[in-house]
C-alpha cells in the first residue's frame, strides 16, 4: 500500500496502462479485461487488475498534467514494481494532416513544465520513449493496419493558453499534437530504468477546430487500447 494507492503487494500488474480520466480506467477494465478486480479507489483514481488474453494487466488512472499523473507514475515504479507504463490518452492536433481520431505514438516530448528544468538547470533533457515498446506498437499497427502518426509530440502544463496561436511555433518543428503527461512519463522511466511508452488518440485539432464529445473521449478510441494491451 502506498500513500494514493491502497492496493496490497502484488495486486498490481507487471504491465500498467495509464489513462487520466478515471471513467477511462473503468470502461477499459469493463470492455477488455477479464476477472477483473478493483484495487484502488482513493481520491476516485480507480485502478483494475485483469486478464486479456490470458496475460496479467493492470490499468491506473493518473489524472490531468505532469504534477498529478508523476505521482500514480512514482508509487507504480517504486511502491508496485511496475516495469511497463503505458500512456493512453487524448490530445489535440498541431498538424493539418493529423486528423479526429488518428493513433499517435510518441516517440518524445517536448515540454513547457518545468519538471526538467528544476532538476537540469540550463541544460536540456529529451525526454523519450522506451525502444522495444515503440517499437513493439509500430510492428503491431502495421499488421493489424492500424493507421498511425509517430515523432515528437508536446507536454504542456497549461490547457487553456492565453495565445490561441501558440501551437504554431511548435507545429513549425513538426510537433504532431499536445497533451499534459508524457514528458513526466518519459523522464520518470529512464531515472528508474522501466519501459514506458505513450498512444494517443486525437480529440481535437488546433488547426481545424474540431473536436469530440466528452463521452466519446470517455468511451471509445478502440484502436489505442488495441495496440497498449498487445504490446505490454
Amino acid at each position: 500500500m502506498s500513500v494514493h494507492i491502497e492496493a496490497e503487494k502484488g495486486a498490481i500488474a507487471d504491465t500498467v496502462l495509464l489513462p487520466g480520466d478515471p471513467l477511462r480506467a473503468q470502461w477499459i477494465a469493463d470492455n477488455f479485461l477479464e476477472d477483473v478486480v478493483c484495487y484502488n479507489k482513493v481520491r476516485g483514481m480507480l485502478g483494475f487488475t485483469g486478464f486479456y488474453k490470458g496475460k496479467r494487466i493492470s490499468v491506473q488512472a493518473s489524472g490531468m498534467g505532469v504534477p498529478s499523473a508523476l505521482i500514480y507514475y512514482h508509487e507504480l515504479i517504486n511502491d508496485y514494481g511496475v516495469k511497463n507504463l503505458i500512456r493512453v490518452g487524448t490530445a489535440g492536433s498541431y498538424q493539418k494532416h493529423v486528423k479526429l481520431k488518428d493513433i499517435v505514438i510518441a516517440m518524445s516530448a517536448s515540454s513547457t513544465s518545468a519538471i526538467n528544468t528544476s532538476k537540469f538547470g540550463s541544460y536540456t533533457y529529451a525526454p523519450t520513449a522506451s525502444y522495444n515498446l515503440f517499437e513493439k506498437a509500430v510492428d503491431y499497427a502495421k499488421t493489424n493496419n492500424i493507421s498511425f502518426h509517430a515523432g515528437n509530440i508536446l507536454t504542456a502544463d497549461v490547457f487553456y493558453d492565453d495565445n490561441p496561436e501558440f501551437y504554431k511555433i511548435w507545429a513549425e518543428y513538426g510537433v504532431l499534437c499536445v497533451e499534459m503527461e508524457t514528458a513526466g512519463l518519459y523522464s520518470i522511466a529512464a531515472k528508474n530504468n522501466v519501459n514506458a511508452l505513450t498512444v494517443l488518440t486525437i480529440s481535437d485539432s488546433l488547426v481545424s477546430k474540431e473536436t469530440t464529445s466528452a463521452k466519446e473521449r470517455e468511451s471509445t478510441f478502440n484502436s489505442m487500447i488495441d495496440i497498449a494491451l498487445n504490446i505490454g
